[in-house]
């Protein structure tokens, strides 16, 4: 059924970049779709550091803007052509800007069909994160039984699923912390060794824990706190993969400087890997398969008003979280 009907909403706005004090609750007005897209009332949305480097404005978007790239709702409206989803139907999504809001508009080719055993706190919670894990323990280093991966941040959202996919695949896993706090949740992911970076060197405790070689795949979300030294500590013709930089963007290195030990480095991104429908489709329900299978826990771990998104993102920002944030839409 389309409609070109407008309808009222609310949700968080930004008018300027800056701190979380920059998000100010608002009402607005959400255009009706247009072809190929869906309306969807959403009844959660999933909070990333992606939102946080876009509302500081260090990657840049246009203003006012409204966060969040990551959902999961039903199905209102559909607009002209749409095949894929019908009103009604359960969904979820990422890489469609505009979450932290009552209701979007989205490419319906973009959209996940949600099982309904998966709530929709779930559906917010694993796209991202969910389909960034597939694709970065299955495009780059192939992990073979007994290979070692060291896992940067292992306790918060996207370390957990990392965690648990990485010992599905048959790998031994290193993970970097905090505190003992979040080592603890680690463990009880599958983390084999922890490592307290506050406390403790991870290129020397990683080095002797794999008999001075170093780990084979070193996974680093991070960035400039723990690139250079993921150089150090991975293995001879071992291989690093930065996919974000938390503590800010990783320091430059020469191309030639990785030629001694025959490192290989790679950068990746999610939005590079779900290029057609049926490649997001895959992604997704690998991961969805990993929960109703039972090895794969989504671990959600706190679920806040959407007026309450400033506060999402300080706790985001100081690392005061494990596991998922989650910001429940609903009037």
């Amino acid at each position: 059924m389309a409609t070109n009907v407008q309808v009222k909403i609310q949700g968080i706005r930004v008018e300027e970049f800056g701190s979380p004090q920059v998000m100010k609750y608002a009402d607005f007005e959400l255009r009706a779709p247009g072809k190929g897209e869906a309306r969807v009332r959403l009844h959660a949305a999933g909070v990333n550091f992606i939102d946080i480097y876009q509302r500081r404005g260090t990657y840049p978007v246009n203003l006012p803007w409204t966060p969040g790239l990551e959902g999961a709702g039903v199905v209102e409206a559909v607009g002209e052509g749409v095949t894929t989803v019908k009103p009604g139907d359960r969904v979820a999504y990422t890489s469609v800007p505009g979450s932290y809001a009552q209701a979007i508009i989205a490419p319906a080719d973009k959209l996940i069909p949600l099982p309904p055993e998966l709530s929709f706190e779930q559906g917010a919670a694993f796209p991202l994160q969910g389909m960034t894990a597939h694709y970065l323990l299955h495009e780059f280093h192939k992990l073979q039984p007994g290979d070692t991966v060291l896992i940067h941040a292992a306790a918060g959202g996207m370390g957990l699923l990392l965690v648990q996919w990485a010992k599905h695949l048959g790998a031994r896993v290193l993970g970097t912390v905090s505190s003992e706090q979040k080592a603890k949740t680690a463990r009880e992911a599958g983390a084999d060794e922890v490592i307290i970076y506050t406390e403790q060197d991870f290129v020397k405790e990683s080095k002797c824990l794999t008999d001075d070689k170093g780990p084979d795949f070193i996974i680093d979300g991070v960035g400039k706190d723990t690139f250079t030294k993921d150089l150090q500590a991975v293995r001879t013709r071992g291989h690093v993969v930065i996919f974000g930089s938390a503590s800010g963007p990783a320091e430059p290195v020469l191309p030639n400087s990785l030629q001694a030990r025959s490192i290989t480095v790679s950068g990746g991104s999610l939005f590079n890997y779900m290029n057609t429908r049926e490649e997001l489709l895959m992604r997704a329900n690998g991961v969805i398969q990993g929960i109703k299978e039972g090895w794969l826990r989504l671990k959600v771990d706190h679920i806040l008003p959407l007026r309450e998104a400033g506060t999402a993102h300080e706790m985001l920002e100081n690392r005061r979280t494990t596991g998922k944030v989650v910001l429940t839409c609903e009037a």
